[in-house]
């Protein structure tokens, strides 16, 4: 996250050599970089001398055993059942904040970006549908519905850092509505069979942790200890494990214990008893009235600040840049052979690049135009319709999502899920490229005005 404030003090030496790093990853387009970077590091060892390390690396078997149960997984799943827990948690804070207090939170706000994910969602699983229906691939038509919220975001920022603030804007709540429709349909599309006497475990520890937050419970350690066995029920229940990542998140605190008056008047108290207790000793460490100033003021900015916004604000950091990077090194490597040129014209390779690159512009510019003209949205600020059809383009960008989705369809090991990987590598490359040249072209010409949403051959 960023800062607006300066220290008022020098830096030390440590933070001068990190500082460039720092300005790195407060960039908008870090995190796609670093997702770039990976993508492109695992296709490479993927078709090295060194792929059949790359697969057996993967392979490793891990064992978690809890009590007198173990749960033998390989290194691939834990990453992908385990760690992506914590990038799903991620996402549903993001989807609680902005219902509560963002794009979301009103119907009038919410209308334009929800319409358009619901057009994004449709129509591209219906173009795979139509050419896979009654096929070895049709279990695959939830792979193109998704959009990666770091990449779009990345090559906007990239192709088109001067954009108004109101498309950037909305193409995030756009993309985190879709990754709220990615997150249902795993949910009820792409489960095994159910344990009930999981799904009841994990149902009793829902309603601990509501009554937790009821009660003031606000420590992230305390949900994550909860969050644990949460995780550990829905392994073992036939939902997808991920989904405990945002059924957690919904039962994080958004509230804050003191409001910003109260806030002000503590810590104007506090720091006068900080400047008071100055006489007491020649530095703070020796200082107790200092010390225990401290130590209020600190309790003060944590009652100042949500649970929900400061999960998040740490959690971010090691999402963009170490779970999602580390996701796909393990599932972008695709290794390329004589089969591979057959692969692209796979049903399913196809089916998967049509409904990333024409079904999401075609679904998200009509829905929105939709949603427009039947008065139920409005355009933002300053953006007009060649911007909106442009940026859909980059909806498009299925990358994290669509792979995870891939591996719940076709399970790992199938040609059908190189090819659905194929598909998705190639469709992201493509719609990058077309929303990029789009935005430069719409840069001047577009404006709200407009009677409504460009034809394919603007």
């Amino acid at each position: 996250m960023t800062s607006g404030f300066d220290l008022a003090f020098p830096r030390t030496p440590i933070e001068r050599l990190l500082r460039p790093f720092q300005r790195f990853a407060q960039m908008e387009s870090s995190g796609g970089i670093v997702l770039l970077i990976t993508t492109v590091v695992a296709l490479v060892w993927a078709n090295s001398p060194g792929w059949e390390g790359y697969r057996r690396l993967w392979e490793t078997p891990v064992a978690l055993t809890v009590g007198g149960h173990v749960y033998g997984l390989s290194l691939h799943l834990l990453i992908n059942d385990g760690l992506m827990v914590i990038f799903f948690f991620l996402v549903g804070l993001e989807i609680k904040r902005e219902m509560l207090v963002g794009e979301l939170a009103s119907l009038r706000a919410a209308a334009l970006p929800i319409m358009a994910a619901l057009g994004g969602m449709l129509a591209p699983a219906a173009i795979y549908a139509l050419l896979n229906a009654r096929g070895a691939g049709e279990a695959g038509w939830g792979i193109p519905m998704a959009t990666d919220i770091a990449f779009a975001l990345g090559v906007l920022a990239l192709v088109a850092p001067r954009v108004p603030t109101g498309l950037k804007v909305f193409l995030a709540a756009l993309a985190i509505a879709d990754d709220l429709g990615a997150v249902l349909v795993i949910a009820f599309f792409y489960t095994g069979r159910l344990n009930v006497t999981s799904l009841a475990v994990a149902a009793i520890l829902v309603v601990v942790l509501i009554v937790a937050n009821r009660l003031g419970m606000r420590h992230p350690a305390a949900y994550a200890l909860l969050g644990v066995p949460l995780w550990l029920a829905f392994l073992t229940s036939g939902v997808h494990a991920t989904i405990a990542g945002v059924v957690l998140a919904m039962v994080v605190p958004a509230r804050t214990r003191i409001d910003t008056a109260e806030f002000l008047e503590s810590s104007r108290r506090t720091l006068d008893d900080f400047d008071l207790a100055g006489e007491e000793g020649s530095g703070v460490m020796t200082n107790e009235g200092q010390q225990a100033a401290i130590q209020a003021l600190e309790h003060n900015c944590e009652a100042a600040q949500a649970p929900l916004l400061r999960m998040e604000h740490s959690l971010q950091p090691w999402v963009a840049f170490f779970i999602i990077p580390l996701f796909a090194l393990a599932n972008a490597g695709v290794h390329i052979d004589a089969s591979t040129g057959s692969a692209l014209t796979h049903v399913v390779t196809l089916g998967v690049v049509l409904g990333l690159v024409l079904g999401k512009p075609i679904g998200i510019t009509l829905f929105a135009w939709l949603a427009v003209r039947l008065r139920v949205a409005v355009l933002p600020a300053s953006v007009g319709w060649r911007q909106i059809h442009a940026v859909s383009w980059l909806g498009g960008i299925g990358f994290t999502m669509s792979l995870f989705v891939a591996g719940l369809a076709f399970g790992e090991g199938s040609e059908l899920l190189d090819a659905a990987k194929i598909g998705i590598l190639t469709a992201s490359v493509l719609a990058a490229a077309a929303g990029g040249v789009m935005l430069h072209l719409a840069r001047d010409r577009g404006h709200p005005a407009e009677a409504g949403p460009p034809t394919p051959s603007q």
